[in-house]
């Protein structure tokens, strides 16, 4: 897949992050920081880090975020079957933020749509999605679609082509405290002065989807949640 300058800049720091989060990790069982209940907590918020920027590496890597969603329920058995719903949220309009309107090139006469949704695997919530789109660079079947089921946005556009251009990708939290790549010894980094609790909130991507003719036909604000780490040991720190 080709990424934008922007995208491929955002997944390489991404990964970036990830590869040092899992040194650390690995320095931190190697000198036996493991041992005591308080050093495995601390071996954790290591591989929790990890484990998130793996996740954003994935999302920024693939233009679907509903397909690579799916995956991730079924690599880690979150439901069966492993199949992304869209949640309508009948909660009223809400305003398109003033960059996400320019970038749409849309007229005085072009009428936008607000879809706001949870995308859910089986019972679990793993994102929250504001989209506004312009219905007239759709076709009819697929604003049929939007309007009257559950199919995720990415799946009933999906015959466009589309290519997604992430504007930005913000960690909301962190199991680690902030410069903790800057510290000398891992047992001091990993320290927290409260106890390891997974944000109900993780991350959030903003994005435009163009078709393959390369017009603009959806702005999106997308909030991951901490149901995506609602497997393993992990189930111990969600909210």
């Amino acid at each position: 897949m080709n990424l934008t300058p922007l995208a491929r800049a955002m997944h390489n720091r991404a990964r970036r992050f990830t590869t040092t989060a899992i040194c650390s990790a690995l320095f931190a069982l190697l000198t036996g920081c493991a041992a005591t209940p308080q050093r495995g907590e601390q071996l954790a918020r290591a591989e929790l880090l990890a484990l998130l920027q793996t996740l954003n590496a994935d999302l920024l890597s693939h233009d679907s975020a509903t397909l690579t969603l799916e995956r991730w329920c079924s690599e880690h058995h979150l439901a069966e079957p492993a199949r992304i719903v869209a949640r309508r949220m009948h909660d009223g309009d809400k305003a398109i933020p003033g960059d996400l309107l320019a970038r749409l090139a849309v007229d005085a006469t072009e009428p936008l749509r607000y879809r706001h949704v949870q995308l859910a695997c089986g019972e679990r919530v793993l994102s929250e999605a504001d989209n506004w789109y312009v219905p007239a660079r759709l076709t009819a079947e697929m604003n049929r679609q939007l309007d009257t089921s559950e199919e995720p946005f990415g799946k009933v556009v999906k015959p466009l082509g589309f290519q997604r251009r992430t504007l930005s990708a913000e960690l909301l939290w962190s199991p680690l405290p902030a410069q903790w790549e800057m510290q000398t010894d891992a047992a001091t980094a990993a320290s927290s002065t409260t106890p390891l609790r997974i944000a109900t909130n993780v991350l959030r991507h903003r994005a435009v989807l163009y078709s393959a003719a390369q017009q603009p036909f959806s702005a999106l604000e997308e909030t991951y949640r901490s149901e995506l780490f609602a497997f393993g040991r992990w189930r111990v720190w969600l909210p």
